[in-house]
C-alpha cells in the first residue's frame, strides 16, 4: 500500500475542494461535489496517517509529496 500517493492525491484533492465549495456557497447552492469532495480526501489523508508507521509530521509532507511526483513524473 503506498501511503505516500495517498496522502499526496488527498492533500491535492483537499487543496481543489476549496473553489468547488466556495463556488458553491456564494452561489447560494448545496456544495455536494465539494462535500464529495472533502469527503475523498479526509478519507485518503486518514488512509494515509493511519497504515504509515510512525504517521506523518507536517515537516514530512513536503519531502512525501515531492519523492511522489518525482515517481511518477520521471
Amino acid at each position: 500500500m503506498d501511503t505516500d500517493l495517498f496522502l499526496t492525491i488527498g492533500i491535492v484533492l483537499g487543496v481543489l475542494t476549496i473553489p468547488s465549495l466556495l463556488s458553491a456557497w456564494t452561489e447560494s447552492r448545496v456544495p455536494r461535489v465539494g462535500a464529495l469532495m472533502l469527503m475523498a480526501a479526509a478519507g485518503l489523508i486518514a488512509l494515509a496517517i493511519s497504515q504509515k508507521p510512525g504517521g506523518y509530521t507536517f515537516g514530512d509532507v513536503p519531502d512525501v509529496m515531492m519523492n511522489v511526483v518525482g515517481r511518477y513524473v520521471n
